[in-house]
């Protein structure tokens, strides 16, 4: 396994439901989502304040599963938490992430090497006795986002 700098584990802990309104990425292999996410990123943020009932406009989210169990779960959702579902923007869509437990990773680098640090938490997981929950959203909650470093805490579910 690949070593990353700044990871910190942060346990366990209990997400409440997410609504959140964004885009949709649909893309055929990771290289397609590398290049797609970023823009995708970019162009939420122009368009947030079209979004209404934001509830922090500097607090981006990233969803997906990780076993798509349906065909209308394949993807990645770049989006924005809304207290409630409302005159969703024209090329946006909904999603709501019922309530779950996840395992959580703080990293702070690119997002590029984002997929180098999954494995990490993935250790940590089985290690600590859990198990991965690979048909529920995994949430990736963006605290900073600039061209040279992110700061994410990588949300992955477990029972």
């Amino acid at each position: 396994m690949e070593e990353v700098n700044s990871l910190k584990i942060k346990g366990v802990i209990e997400v409440s439901e997410k609504k959140l309104v964004g885009f949709r990425v649909v893309c055929d292999d990771m290289k397609g989502y590398a290049e797609e996410i970023p823009k995708t990123s970019l162009l939420l943020n122009r368009r947030k304040d079209e979004i209404k009932n934001l509830i922090e406009p500097v607090r981006l989210y990233g969803a997906f599963k990780a076993t798509e169990t349906l065909e209308e779960d394949d993807g990645y959702w770049v989006c924005y938490e809304v207290y409630d579902f409302e005159d969703v923007p024209a090329g946006m869509v909904p999603l709501r992430v019922p309530a779950q437990k996840c395992a959580v990773l703080g990293f702070k680098g690119h997002s590029s090497d984002i997929f180098n640090v999954y494995p990490h938490l993935h250790r940590w997981i089985e290690d600590n006795g859990y198990k991965r929950s690979t048909d529920k959203w995994t949430i990736e909650v963006y605290s900073k986002w600039t061209s040279n470093e992110d700061e994410v805490d990588l949300c992955d579910p477990i029972y």
